[in-house]
């Protein structure tokens, strides 16, 4: 089980070198996990960040950490106000910092507030069902990745799969993206990757749809959220709030162009929370 404490010690530091905006200054900063290339996150972003902007009469600046750890300590030291995580990235988030979800997007292509996770292999691997999974190489995404990690290591587990024992060579590369084209060039034989960030991937040209076999599917995940540290104030939150609930058609990170924003609350999340404990994941014990 992975040293959470000193993972985020390590990237604390990363995160000094960075620019952020002091707190002192009229700044809403907005951090993005790492699903696809951080020039391309930023990118993606900044209709969202203009209209944030605009809506709440302040600059707003996005930020993309190397890793999901980068962005819950960046709100745990409160140099971050705002972030956009992944649902178990933000349920391992609420051991660790004051924060709390309000948000949930609907994107125009799924038109619903959930997703699935999948495992995907190249069709000419030969794997056509979960158990031809025994043995072979397997990408992850990041241990604090919703789709990503946890639920398609749950559902291989009720498969009858033990990923940790039945599987070949397991790496986690960091982002969706890169699961999406090792499947593709064949580098893994089996990968973890979102629905909607496939899709996104093989809109891009990183992967061809007639190329790749599903051959695990999960129940319906939750929207990753967009939360908030608990300590802004009362208004504050009203107003960023607001601005969120008032955004429509524009492209949101990787979701694509987005209907628009939901509130949600904590609860909506322990689904995720369900899923750990089937996995016997001490979240607490994870930081």
């Amino acid at each position: 089980m992975m040293n959470r404490r000193k993972v985020l010690t390590g990237t604390a530091a990363a995160i000094g070198a960075f620019a952020l905006p002091a707190r002192s200054q009229q700044v809403l900063t907005v951090g993005l996990i790492p699903s696809e290339d951080s020039r391309a996150m930023i990118a993606n972003s900044q209709a969202m960040m203009d209209m944030l902007s605009k809506a709440l009469g302040m600059p707003v600046k996005p930020f993309v950490a190397a890793d999901y750890n980068g962005v819950i300590e960046a709100l745990r030291s409160k140099r971050l106000d705002v972030a956009y995580l992944g649902p178990f990235s933000y349920v391992l988030g609420t051991t660790v910092a004051d924060i709390e979800a309000f948000a949930v997007a609907e994107t125009k292509k799924a038109g619903r507030t959930s997703y699935h996770s999948q495992v995907i292999t190249h069709k000419d691997s030969g794997i056509k069902t979960v158990a031809d999974l025994k043995g072979k190489t397997f990408a992850f995404v990041d241990p604090s990745s919703t789709s990503g990690h946890l639920f398609p290591k749950a559902g291989l587990m009720k498969a009858g799969l033990n990923t940790d024992k039945d599987l070949g060579r397991v790496i986690f590369s960091g982002s969706h993206d890169s699961n999406a084209i090792a499947v593709q060039n064949r580098k893994v034989d089996a990968a973890a990757i979102a629905d909607r960030i496939l899709d996104a991937a093989i809109s891009k040209g990183l992967a061809k749809r007639e190329d790749l076999t599903v051959v695990w599917r999960s129940d319906p995940i939750p929207e990753s959220p967009t939360v908030w540290r608990k300590d802004l104030s009362a208004d504050l939150k009203k107003r960023i709030q607001a601005a969120f609930l008032q955004v429509k058609d524009i492209p949101w990170s990787d979701q694509g162009l987005l209907n628009g924003f939901h509130p949600t609350t904590d609860a909506a999340y322990d689904v995720i929370r369900d899923t750990a404990k089937l996995l016997n994941l001490d979240l607490k014990k994870m930081k």
